[in-house]
């Protein structure tokens, strides 16, 4: 089969193979929908478009799937619930997705995700749980909430994925996944025709296989430029926060963070362990609820009213705890959360980005937490630890795999200040060409 990388010149056949492999038992439960004659509609069009000699589009024949929380025009927005699939078709595109059109690209499908993005788990139990590819023996949890994203893109049936990142739903999904994932700085992307979780938090971003790839598709979506050409690390200042983001390391995961760390230092940047105290506050700062159960909740309390028998008793547990949260209380969030990243961004002064592991956990099995509620809040928790402290300071984010060929993934985050999305992209090219 022709990788997607080689940007063939396309041929029915070559798109018949990827739907054939969409539909095969190896994707089950990473598409809730797929039109295999839109697709071939298409492609026929990319073809004709490249024949005639006409201005061919920046993703020009890439195959780029979209998470179900995004509208496409004539398709119902599922956003994982079956609560939504009465809800009317949408009558336009998103933005993201009328530039992914304009810019060439071949939109394979909508992907599977956890019910209203409200889970780092990637568990669903209305369409099925895809399966990570990263183990062919054991079924492993692909990452939440944009996990059919990613399991289309390490199945290659994708050159890259649309997700959206409230608290890691990109990173963790593409560190669990073995790829690379990108959640910029909230405001370059626009979120109009993006069903919301947390209207404060919620940004779209790109899961792919390579740094490169990201910033591709990025550059469509964001229509601002990021640099493709990898920056020096020689020089650069990378801190380590000590608090809250390297507890409860699994050991594959501290063993590889250390490994990767001292490659970067060799390489001539200066690593400094810092304690980065406010980390440790957030979860007190979020108090009550939190933005994503608060601004969930005001988002979907009809839906839950409607059929709360068909809702994920696990997510419609998050979600009503911002059912009871006052205005007063919610304003208070906001003026916390301002304070903070003004604290977090002193704190990061002097430093080029901030290096943690994306998530302390390789892909965690299945079975035991479709089994527990126990198990399943706690490997959430951990999941969503991490990644979410960057959605809260409003930074920028890359997570690339790191670890050795043949076993399981992790992911290493490479994070960013507000607004600091050109100079991280050449630390990540940099350190992706070194980890290489």
């Amino acid at each position: 089969m022709t990788s997607q990388h080689s940007d063939p010149f396309l041929s029915e056949a070559y798109w018949q193979g990827i739907l054939s492999r969409a539909q095969s038992p190896a994707a089950q439960s990473v598409f809730t929908h797929l039109d295999p004659e839109q697709v071939l509609h298409q492609a026929r069009a990319c073809d004709a478009g490249r024949v005639s000699g006409a201005s061919l589009g920046a993703l020009h024949g890439k195959s780029i799937t979209l998470k179900d929380n995004i509208d496409v025009v004539g398709q119902t927005t599922f956003a994982g619930t079956r609560v939504c699939e009465v809800e009317p078709v949408a009558t336009h595109d998103a933005p993201v997705v009328a530039r992914l059109r304009q810019a060439g690209a071949v939109l394979l499908g909508k992907t599977n995700m956890s019910e209203f993005a409200f889970s780092g788990v990637g568990i669903n139990p209305h369409y099925g749980t895809p399966r990570n590819p990263c183990d062919a023996n054991v079924e492993r949890v692909p990452g939440g909430s944009s996990s059919g994203a990613a399991v289309s893109v390490a199945l290659d049936l994708a050159f890259a994925a649309l997700g959206t990142d409230t608290g890691g739903s990109i990173r963790i999904p593409a560190a669990l996944c073995g790829l690379v994932g990108f959640k910029g700085t909230q405001s370059r992307i626009p979120l109009a025709g993006v069903m919301e979780l947390s209207r404060t938090l919620d940004t779209v971003g790109v899961i792919a296989r390579t740094v490169r790839d990201c910033l591709q598709v990025d550059a469509v979506l964001s229509q601002q430029t990021l640099p493709l050409q990898p920056g020096h690390l020689r020089q650069l200042r990378f801190a380590v926060p000590q608090t809250l983001m390297l507890d409860d390391m699994e050991p594959a995961v501290a063993q590889t963070f250390e490994r990767t760390l001292s490659r970067i230092a060799a390489a001539g940047a200066d690593i400094v362990d810092i304690p980065f105290a406010g980390l440790g506050e957030i979860a007190s700062l979020s108090m009550p609820g939190g933005f994503s159960p608060v601004e969930g909740y005001a988002a979907h309390h009809a839906r839950l009213a409607r059929a709360p028998e068909r809702i994920d008793p696990r997510v419609m547990a998050r979600m009503t705890l911002g059912r009871d949260v006052s205005a007063l209380d919610y304003i208070g969030l906001l003026d916390r959360r301002r304070a903070w990243i003004a604290q977090a961004h002193q704190t990061l002064q002097g430093f080029d980005a901030m290096l943690s592991p994306t998530v302390p956990m390789c892909p965690p099995e299945l079975a035991p937490l479709l089994a527990s509620d126990e198990a399943f809040f706690k490997v959430n928790r951990l999941l969503l630890r991490n990644p979410s402290a960057i959605n809260y300071m409003d930074g920028c984010a890359f997570s690339l795999p790191c670890h050795a060929p043949d076993v399981l993934p992790v992911g290493l985050m490479v994070s960013g200040v507000h607004g600091s999305d050109a100079h991280l992209a050449r630390i990540a090219l940099a350190i992706e060409a070194l980890l290489a």
